[in-house]
């Protein structure tokens, strides 16, 4: 099979996206399962790689076909924003928002026009994009947006978890009116499909409740029986393997100890907390987070979507201290679920 090409957007310039970037690309790993391509601004990558990258090579492009994917090259396909090379880092700032968004939807154009085989997004501020005029709540919204797609939705990816999420960036009051059986069965489907991009061939799902103890019989509120158990019955009908609704407390740890491959979660934080507690590992005396793991999919997209899962990184950015750790794993999960859907 061909070595892909991996569109890399740089994220937020006065963030820690491109230094995260430019040292994943330091792997000679992925330099040997795929064709990178870096989104963005080429004196703001030449300028990390001076850093973080000790004798490759940045090659500047206008297009795909101009690319040199020789060993020790990083390819940036340049947007020519020099307004962004005088943000400062940690600030927030329109002028990074509107860099960091113009490097994403150029990425996405690239991926519907298949010049690329998928798309990895460095992190960007959401006021940042805001402010610069982009009214969205982050990446999920915006490749739905300029992909036409109506039913998606956020999926974490870790070798400990995966969860996809019924609600997301939303306030806790409108995610419980949100929860209705037609929206969890769309997730049910979505997480199967997307584990089988992962190499499940028949993944089995547990499904959270809303309330505690999943409501306990409707003691402690209805949701379970009125939404969630009649999608779970739905898609047990459709012969997905899954089971719900389950207790909140107990499905991350049953989930952890491998009785499940994925997990639906009713809203953000629900799913967010287990998953950052299994992935990210905090360094009280430096003050850093010493690794942060995981992977963040949009699943219903006509292209591949991943991201690092975690934010700019204002508190240490252009400090050099960022983990690339996650951008690793954002690059290789973006060419397995290329290779398992080439299939």
């Amino acid at each position: 099979m061909k070595k892909p090409v991996i569109g890399i957007s740089m994220g937020d310039p006065a963030g820690i996206g491109p230094e995260v970037v430019v040292k994943a690309l330091n792997s000679d790993t992925i330099a040997h399962q795929c064709r990178p391509l870096v989104i963005g601004d080429a004196v703001i990558i030449e300028r990390e790689m001076e850093k973080h990258s000790p004798g490759r090579v940045l090659h500047s492009v206008h297009s795909v076909e101009e690319c040199d994917f020789s060993k020790g090259v990083i390819n940036v396909l340049d947007l020519d924003l020099p307004g962004c090379r005088e943000v400062k880092p940690g600030e927030v700032s329109s002028i990074a928002g509107e860099a960091a968004f113009k490097a994403v939807i150029r990425m996405i154009e690239l991926a519907l026009k298949g010049e690329i085989d998928a798309t990895v997004t460095g992190p960007i501020h959401k006021k940042a994009i805001n402010e610069a005029g982009y009214h969205f709540a982050g990446h999920t919204e915006i490749f739905a947006e300029y992909t036409s797609t109506r039913d998606y939705a956020m999926f974490l990816v870790s070798e400990k978890l995966r969860i996809i999420h019924v609600t997301t960036h939303v306030s806790l009051r409108e995610a419980c009116d949100l929860i209705d059986p037609a929206r969890v069965l769309s997730r049910i489907r979505l997480l199967n499909g997307g584990l089988k991009l992962l190499g499940f061939e028949n993944p089995k799902i547990g499904v959270a409740g809303l309330n505690p103890h999943a409501g306990d019989e409707g003691l402690f509120g209805d949701e379970e029986i009125r939404s969630i158990a009649p999608a779970v019955e739905m898609a047990r009908r459709e012969g997905i393997l899954v089971e719900g609704p389950v207790p909140p407390d107990t499905l991350f740890a049953k989930a952890l100890g491998k009785h499940y491959d994925g997990c639906v979660a009713m809203y953000h934080d629900q799913g967010h907390i287990p998953f950052k507690m299994a992935g990210f590992d905090w360094n009280e005396k430096s003050k850093t987070m010493d690794s942060v793991t995981g992977v963040n999919v949009t699943l219903g997209l006509p292209i591949i979507r991943t991201s690092v899962d975690h934010g700019t990184g204002f508190d240490i950015a252009g400090k050099g201290r960022a983990s690339a750790q996650a951008m690793i794993d954002a690059i290789e999960l973006a060419i397995r679920m290329y290779r398992n859907n080439s299939r």
